[in-house]
């Protein structure tokens, strides 16, 4: 019995000592103090018991369910609780049990981390430093147009075809055709006719046909273009002297044709502070009529013109060869012409300094320096700007120019280059309300040998072929021009244009065939998106002329003895409508001198009467 109650206490002492141990090597914390629990019964062994083997872990768990005990003996020199401060560092510390730590349920994560990275990527940035200088610019900058979507019955055709008939035997045709959108390459051709038979003379007849193809090509440092034409005028000599007229009219046959070319490379537009512009331009032409007479013309034309900012200087040049022919002479009319400039532009001002140099060659030797000046100012920003110009130019006498102004001159045209010495102009433009554009200016020119037409009534046939002669020295014009634009609204627009001219002649007593004042006018109205109507207005003031046979001779004081023949002042009104039908199809109406008057051009020419003609026109 003794043994047994020997080893109990043994294995009692061993386990106190395992524990004192561990406490003693395990860090602890004082924790807050707890109200004690009732202590509960311990277990006692009896005698009769046999001894277990038992490890840390059994009497971990059943300590663990053991109720906590206040384990500490309220030692130490704890100040708040020992009133002997001066006691020494000693707690007794009892160990039950090793500690088992125990988590609650309500801190427990359960859901297992995301392995996946989600880190945006960020691309590295560069910064580059624009070396540029800051503008101090207030002033507000025009705005740019913006562009509107093209309407369905707006789009444009590349074909159009014209044709009409009329009273007065009218026939009319035009036709357009070409290669259509195309920002790089434009080819095309077109085809005008235009025909009547007067009723109030004999051969009252007048025709005009036009022929000629195209093309342009867009490149990215220049643009080249082209084109080929063919024109025919045909037209009688009806016009007699009622005084003496033919005893069996039979009015000759004047017709006119010519072949011309034309050729252009241009540098493209750029929009830089500092570039070299610079152009090359050819052309030419045959031109002939029934008389037999000749003339060939080739032109050659070209500048340079450097940009620095709001400074321009260049130089233009143009090398202008004629030949003239006719029963009486053969002769040749060059000229060389050049044209040195400076010019400054502002935001409200521009100023133009050069001159023309010409040289004239062939039967005739001459050079000439003449100006070639402008300067503009705008004193009223958008409203009203100023301008005054003084220049010169030589003016080539060309069989050509001569028969598009007057088609009814005669053989052995008189050749005689004219010189525009000193044209002088000062005038206002710009905008007196939104949609009304003005433009006033006063002249005067100061002309040498100026060109004017006189009346040649041939013996043999009696009618009127006119020559031309000139005013030997220097003629002055002075005079004013104006001109009216007012666009009420998108659907009617008016315009007019007046010019009034006093001519102070040297060696004729009148300006022949000249009119002291022209006045034009017209206007458009979309009345609805299928109906336009055009109208136009012709005032011309009256003329005086004088027969060729004695201007030629008579001297200024002979002429004032004579008395000129007079050609009264006349207005001439027209109209004209068309209609779309649809958007290939449309009708045309047009209607000339609606008040019928007995209007004249040239001395005893007369004018076409009342006539109206319309057809049809399609696009496609």
């Amino acid at each position: 019995m003794k043994s047994r109650y020997i080893f109990s206490l043994l294995v009692l002492g061993s386990v106190a000592c395992f524990s004192t141990t561990n406490a003693q090597t395990t860090p602890s914390k004082p924790k807050a103090k707890t109200a004690a629990k009732p202590a509960a019964k311990k277990p006692v062994v009896t005698p009769a018991a046999k001894p277990k083997a038992t490890n840390a872990k059994k009497l971990g768990d059943v300590a663990a369910k053991s109720a906590a005990q206040d384990t500490s003996k309220k030692g130490g020199n704890n100040p708040a609780t020992d009133p002997n401060k001066n006691n020494s560092l000693s707690e007794e510390i009892i160990v039950t049990t090793a500690y088992k730590p125990v988590l609650a349920d309500a801190v427990k994560i359960r859901r297992n981390p995301s392995l996946e990275d989600k880190t945006p990527y960020k691309a590295p940035l560069t910064y580059n430093s624009i070396d540029k200088r800051l503008e101090q610019n207030t002033a507000i900058k025009q705005l740019e147009a913006a562009k509107l979507a093209a309407e369905r019955d707006s789009i444009q055709y590349n074909n159009y075809v014209k044709l009409g008939v009329g009273n007065l035997k009218t026939t009319f045709g035009e036709a357009y055709i070409n290669n259509g959108k195309d920002e790089a390459l434009q080819f095309g051709a077109w085809a005008k006719h235009f025909g009547q038979q007067g009723s109030d003379a004999y051969k009252q007849n007048q025709s005009r046909e036009e022929l000629g193809v195209f093309g342009k090509s867009i490149g990215d440092v220049n643009t080249l273009s082209g084109r080929i034409t063919y024109n025919y005028g045909s037209n009688y000599f009806y016009g007699y002297a009622p005084q003496t007229p033919p005893v069996t009219a039979d009015p000759a046959h004047q017709h006119f044709s010519t072949i011309g070319a034309e050729g252009e490379l241009v540098k493209n537009f750029k929009d830089t502070d500092r570039v070299l512009d610079y152009a090359l331009k050819a052309k030419g032409y045959i031109f002939s009529n029934a008389f037999k007479a000749r003339e060939n013309n080739i032109v050659l034309t070209g500048f340079l013109n450097q940009t620095i900012k709001q400074f321009y200087a260049g130089l233009g040049g143009t090398l202008d060869m004629s030949s003239q022919k006719d029963n009486a002479y053969s002769i040749n009319n060059s000229l060389l012409r050049l044209n040195p400039y400076l010019k400054f532009q502002g935001d409200n001002y521009k100023i133009d300094a050069g001159v023309n140099i010409i040289t004239e060659f062939g039967y005739s030797s001459r050079v000439s320096v003449l100006p070639a000046a402008k300067a503009e100012l705008q004193v009223i920003p958008d409203y009203l700007r100023l301008y005054v110009e003084a220049k010169g130019d030589v003016n080539k006498a060309s069989l050509k120019s001569f028969s598009d102004e007057n088609p009814f001159i005669g053989q052995n045209i008189n050749i005689k280059n004219s010189v525009d010495q000193l044209d002088l102009t000062a005038g206002v433009k710009g905008t007196l309300a939104p949609g009304l554009g003005f433009k006033a200016e006063v002249f005067r020119y100061q002309i040498k040998d100026m060109a004017l037409f006189v009346s040649n009534f041939l013996p043999v046939t009696g009618n009127n072929q006119f020559q031309v002669i000139y005013d030997n020295g220097k003629s002055k014009v002075s005079g004013f021009r104006g001109e009216l634009d007012y666009k009420a609204s998108d659907d009617f627009d008016i315009f007019g244009k007046a010019e009034f001219k006093d001519y102070k002649m040297n060696s004729q007593l009148e300006a022949w065939n000249m009119p002291k004042f022209n006045i034009s006018a017209g206007t458009v109205v979309h009345v609805t998106d299928k109906l336009n109507i055009t109208g136009t207005l012709v005032v011309r003031g009256q003329t005086k002329d004088l027969p060729y046979t004695s201007s030629s001779v008579l001297s200024l004081a002979d002429q004032e003895k004579t008395t000129p023949y007079t050609i009264s002042s006349f207005a001439d009104v027209s109209a004209g409508a068309n209609y779309k039908i649809n958007r290939k199809i449309s009708v045309f109406v047009q209607a000339n001198n609606l008040l019928n008057s007995n209007n004249k051009t040239w001395l005893y020419y007369r004018n076409y009467g009342f006539n109206i003609f319309g057809g049809v026109g399609f696009g496609f």
